[in-house]
């Protein structure tokens, strides 16, 4: 029995369902509106698409071959994006850099000659719509985890 799928027909057969999550992925995909609680408060609340409307047009992101070149790369990526970048996000332990840009990702090619020019070897780039996990960076300016007792 698969419970999305339940939640599914419920909702299709026009049950009212109230879903509670710390999965930002679950509520993107099921729920019709989201509110966002942080700390006991609600912070947002709209649909998915409005909350990502929020953060940007789209996440530029790349992973460096040499960790130890992360930070580096990160400012490399913010200078190319200039005035489009509207959050960076760095994790130094996966050498990975996330750029919320305004508009298209066309920057994308400028940041693959700056990293290059600098000799920064990439391991991966990828360009996406935000997440509702950037949503959340964006809001609260920390990543979304489950707290202590909750399921990882």
């Amino acid at each position: 029995l698969d419970l999305w799928e339940v939640i599914r027909q419920l909702v299709a057969e026009g049950t009212t369902l109230l879903l509670t999550t710390q999965y930002l992925e679950e509520a993107d995909v099921l729920a019709d509106r989201i509110a966002v609680i942080d700390r006991g408060k609600v912070i947002a609340e709209g649909t998915a698409d409005e909350l990502k409307s929020h953060v940007g047009g789209e996440v530029v992101e790349v992973a460096v071959r040499d960790r130890s070149r992360v930070r580096e790369a990160a400012a490399a990526v913010v200078e190319v994006a200039a005035g489009a970048a509207t959050q960076t996000q760095i994790d130094e332990a996966e050498g990975r850099v996330a750029v919320t840009v305004r508009g298209d990702a066309s920057v994308v090619v400028d940041v693959v000659r700056r990293l290059d020019r600098e000799g920064i070897e990439l391991a991966d780039l990828s360009v996406h719509k935000p997440t509702l996990d950037d949503v959340f960076l964006a809001l609260t300016g920390r990543v979304a985890e489950p707290t202590a007792g909750q399921a990882a």
